[in-house]
């Protein structure tokens, strides 16, 4: 071979050998990385009584590498073939560092080594893997479980609001109004975006009132939101359906002869923001202004919330009919011919007999027909493909 009598290169070895961890990248991070506006990345897990209440006593043994954008749980892989982390050996090396079989050292002390000499410095027998879940990753539990509850309830003497008035003074994009919803973002194991789009669908808002603190309103609270919004509309002429500002909106809820607000601004606004078109949506660290509703879509937000805030469990279950003739009533006279169970997401509601329905939380709501049966047919090919299965077939 033309090889034979070409240079050996020596391969030698530190001792002790360095700690390294080795990362796969997916080719989009990589390409995240590798541009001229690399974003710093985080790497998240949540605390260990967030883990407990949202997932299993064991689920804060985990880490997750969040872009802003996008989230990546880290697995670690073992491999029965390690990988060695190699450096060119130029120069000199401490006959300290090295020995060489049959070499002496010179009056130096040190060892001369050829520029084709490279030197092992790690030796990993297992790598760091990152991996998206099929279903991918949720925020609202996690959400769920940092936020408070903001209620309403209903008794002789009207509606009463639990978390205080709100401060129409303070701008929903404030500084001290930001810093505390970034403080919620820190514990939760998933990236900003996706913290805020989970914000979003939430309806959650910061009230200041009396103290900073974030809230997530009950289903009956929204509906109490979207209804007072709605008799506003009514009554100071906004049509919902084109652009409107959300000043006026909130000028036309708040009834002067009341004592207390009704409501926090902020939680409006954050109703406001979740059911406007989202094209008109504006970044979670702007005022919301300008706004209008999608008829289609928002129509479907107040049937969901309608069931949600009044059968939230299977005991609680409520006629078909009556659900349509309510949902109907919440909704401005030239929207009602949208209403039907069809327009309703896939999976949010049950029935218990053919004649009630109640709602299904996000969290247990069962995948499609056409989801479910994806991974059982790639396991029946994957088993196909196995040569213990494919002789058992032909005997």
């Amino acid at each position: 071979m033309s090889t034979q009598d070409s240079r050996g290169i020596l391969f030698t070895h530190t001792r002790p050998q360095e700690g390294f961890r080795l990362l796969e990248l997916t080719p989009e991070l990589e390409e995240l990385l590798t541009s001229k506006d690399a974003p710093v990345l985080e790497l998240k897990s949540p605390s260990t009584a967030l883990a407990q209440a949202v997932i299993d006593p064991t689920a804060h043994d985990y880490v997750n590498l969040c872009t802003p954008t996008q989230t990546y749980r880290i697995r670690q892989v073992q491999s029965s073939n390690s990988l060695h982390i190699l450096r060119p050996s130029r120069g000199e090396i401490s006959q300290a560092d090295i020995k060489v079989v049959e070499e002496d050292a010179g009056e130096s002390g040190a060892l001369n080594l050829p520029d084709e000499a490279v030197t092992a410095i790690s030796k990993c027998s297992s790598t760091l893997e990152l991996h998206i879940p099929p279903g991918g990753f949720s925020v609202i539990p996690f959400l769920e479980k940092s936020l408070r509850l903001y209620d309403r309830r209903s008794d002789d003497d009207g509606d009463i609001a639990m978390g205080g008035s709100a401060d129409p003074t303070a701008p929903l994009g404030s500084k001290k109004m930001r810093s505390a919803r970034e403080n919620v973002y820190q514990d939760i194991p998933m990236s900003t975006a996706q913290c805020e789009q989970g914000w979003m669908e939430l309806c959650a808002f910061v009230d200041g009132a009396e103290e900073v603190a974030c809230w997530r309103p009950s289903a009956r609270s929204r509906l109490a939101v979207w209804k007072r919004l709605v008799d506003g509309a009514i009554l100071q002429g906004i049509d919902l359906e084109k652009q409107f500002l959300v000043g006026d909106l909130w000028k036309s809820v708040v009834d002067d002869e009341e004592m207390e607000l009704p409501f926090p601004r902020a939680l409006l606004e954050a109703v406001v923001r979740r059911i406007c078109i989202a094209d008109e949506r504006p970044p979670l660290s702007d005022d919301i202004k300008w706004a209008s509703f999608d008829k289609v879509e928002c129509t479907q937000w107040v049937g969901e919330t309608y069931l949600a805030a009044t059968a939230p469990t299977t005991s609680s279950a409520i006629g078909r009919s009556e659900l349509l003739r309510a949902w109907k009533d919440c909704l401005p006279e030239t929207w009602r011919g949208e209403v039907a169970l069809s327009k309703l997401p896939n999976g949010c509601y049950n029935s218990p007999d053919p004649t009630t329905i109640c709602f299904v939380e996000p969290s247990q709501r069962q995948p499609t027909s056409k989801t479910a049966s994806a991974p059982a047919t790639a396991a029946k090919a994957k088993n196909t493909r196995n040569w213990h299965e494919l002789l058992k077939g032909r005997r």
